[in-house]
């Protein structure tokens, strides 16, 4: 119920000595007041100074959305730019309009029959932060952009595959392909204020894409200016790729959100200030504080006293913090997932994380995880049961496979038990034996304040320093947005990084996690045809059947290879003061998220 007086802040006192004429007052002015009513609704928000303040340990890497591929980022962009459409409330599989003003079905003719042809009609009236109004043209603009810029190991592959039929603009000598470019240009085009893609074959999950920060609108004027690509197809290779940091809108932004970006200090705070000209509702919250906090008691002493609505709250601290007086959680199931992942072709020389960059006691090569002996030893030595009960209190799930619980398709496949015996095995196995004869030195290397992540890491160093002499393994905590510039440059033997759903499909989850082209395939430099293979015919399989076969046959490989250790499947907790409501749970959206234009603050 809509709190009147708190709302429109309207609380009229009568003056001292004022004759007593109600009737008359409400016979005359009862209709605007009624008006002001009904028009102070739409002015609580503005006339409301409140901050809201969520606490948690990641800072981002990108304000660039063509560049971003972390939820930390991701939370920063959603909330000031905005996409076409998005989830409708906690599902996954259907949407509302957001810039356009329907979503587009079969029924509406939004869809062709062919299912190739999808229509948007944009909304009209929209203003970007700095003044532009938004167009059809902005929206070709913003998708051709971003799949132009295509980022190594980027998010860009979902758009280039759907509309492209491609997964990169360049070719395997890391060469622009001009065909790619080609089919770029002719995938998306605006009629009017409609917007029309085109795909060279039906992807059924498209729609889930729009949600996505890569498929936010730029105003293209602004975006040309700050540095962008140019609009000339012909000028791709200036744009294509930038190095990272280098990007034109890294810490630039100039969305149509319902918050603007007021300041960012990296690893410190995110502050977003409300947009007054926004075309939607106008959001409770004058300002949204994003504080960077790595320190789990300093987070909870914020949400105790009252100087965090909301904080991140690790699995370790479950239990303890559903304790707590004055807060509400609630309990969200992730499309997610954490794994390690062995690289088999670090970066070397100047990397300290392999010592010496030989077996000779000090350190290991840099393609160390090459032989599958080593692989397999790693996972003998994390303890499953030990982890999840320890560690999450036994609410987490720890899949076997990248198709984690919530997908369809899955198997079941064997796990690596933990077993110190068959982990010396192998380690006597590995490199010909020259492992278990002069020992190792390694770096095993995690995101600083995620502690799931930290305390995998030191179980696995502290189990292969128990049975293999000579060895030596440092567990050393880096501040996320180096340690995701840190293993894409192939800096880490093992890597501690999670996947989240692009869109709650086996693709999503298989492809990234084992095809050579894969974001994380390609970053643990794995490559086999057979699995190549059949990633790519799983995504074109139109029987259901012939899709089951396939997911189940990359499952098996995944276990066969030994390419990583799937460590948890999130399950979330969600945790706010008691006085804040409005937020929506979606097993698509991870702890980092935050639609802050929902949120509200009540007695």
């Amino acid at each position: 119920m809509i709190q009147w007086n708190r709302i429109f802040n309207f609380n009229p006192k009568k003056p001292e000595g004022t004759p007593n004429s109600r009737s008359g007052f409400c016979f005359l002015f009862g209709p605007i007041v009624l008006c002001c009513l009904f028009w102070g609704w739409q002015l609580v928000y503005a006339n409301n100074d409140q901050s809201f303040i969520l606490a948690t340990y990641s800072d981002l890497r990108t304000l660039d959305p063509a560049i971003a591929y972390d939820e930390t980022s991701y939370q920063r962009i959603l909330n000031i730019y905005e996409p076409l459409i998005f989830f409708d409330g906690a599902k996954t599989d259907t949407f509302v309009p957001i810039l356009a003003t329907d979503v587009p079905t079969l029924i509406n003719k939004g869809i062709s029959k062919d299912a190739k042809t999808y229509t948007f009609k944009i909304r009209d009236n929209v203003t970007f932060h700095e003044g532009q109004v938004l167009t059809a043209h902005d929206v070709v603009y913003s998708f051709k952009r971003h799949m132009i810029t295509d980022p190594v190991s980027g998010p860009m592959w979902m758009l280039l595959e759907a509309l492209t039929g491609h997964r990169s603009t360049r070719k395997d000598d890391n060469q622009i392909d001009s065909h790619v470019i080609a089919l770029i240009d002719r995938s998306v085009e605006a009629t009017g204020n409609q917007v029309i893609f085109h795909l060279p074959q039906p992807y059924p999950p498209f729609l889930g894409l729009l949600t996505q920060a890569s498929s936010v609108v730029l105003s293209k004027a602004w975006a040309i200016s700050k540095g962008c690509w140019d609009g000339n197809i012909q000028h791709v290779l200036t744009y294509n790729n930038p190095k990272p940091g280098t990007e034109p809108l890294h810490h630039q932004i100039n969305g149509t959100g319902a918050y603007r970006l007021k300041s960012w200090e990296p690893s410190h705070q995110f502050v977003f200030e409300r947009f007054d000209r926004y075309w939607g509702p106008q959001p409770f919250f004058k300002t949204a504080i994003v504080k960077c906090v790595k320190e789990w008691s300093t987070r909870k002493l914020m949400l105790q006293n009252s100087d965090a609505h909301r904080i991140s709250v690790d699995a370790p601290y479950f239990e303890s913090i559903k304790q707590m007086k004055g807060i509400r959680w609630t309990s969200v199931p992730q499309l997610s997932v954490s794994c390690a992942f062995f690289c088999q072709k670090v970066r070397f020389p100047g990397n300290t994380t392999i010592g010496s960059g030989r077996l000779d006691g000090k350190g290991i090569p840099p393609n160390f995880f090459s032989d599958i002996h080593a692989r397999k030893a790693f996972l003998h030595l994390f303890d499953r049961k030990a982890y999840q009960q320890e560690v999450f209190n036994g609410e987490a799930i720890i899949p076997s496979t990248p198709n984690i619980d919530g997908l369809p398709y899955q198997t079941h496949v064997p796990v690596y038990e933990f077993d110190l015996d068959k982990a010396r095995f192998h380690l006597k196995q590995a490199w010909n034996g020259q492992v278990w004869k002069n020992g190792l030195y390694m770096v095993l290397a995690h995101n600083t304040g995620n502690e799931m992540r930290e305390v995998a890491a030191h179980m696995l160093a502290e189990n292969l320093m128990q049975i293999l002499p000579h060895c030596r393994v440092d567990v050393r905590a880096v501040d996320w947005k180096d340690y995701l510039v840190g293993y894409r440059n192939f800096e880490y033997p093992v890597f501690i990084t999670g996947w989240v759903a692009d869109f709650p499909d086996p693709h999503n989850f298989l492809y990234p996690f084992m095809h050579s082209n894969g974001n994380y395939g390609r970053l643990m430099n794995v490559s086999d045809p057979l699995i190549n293979r059949l990633c790519d015919e799983g995504i074109q399989a139109a029987i259901p059947h012939e899709r089951e076969q396939i997911y189940h046959k990359l499952q098996h490989l995944w276990y066969e290879r030994a390419f990583g250790l799937i460590l948890y499947q999130q399950v979330n907790l969600r945790v706010y003061r008691s006085n804040i409501s409005g937020d929506i749970p979606n097993p698509m959206l991870t702890d980092a998220w935050e639609n802050l234009k929902l949120l509200r603050m009540g007695n």
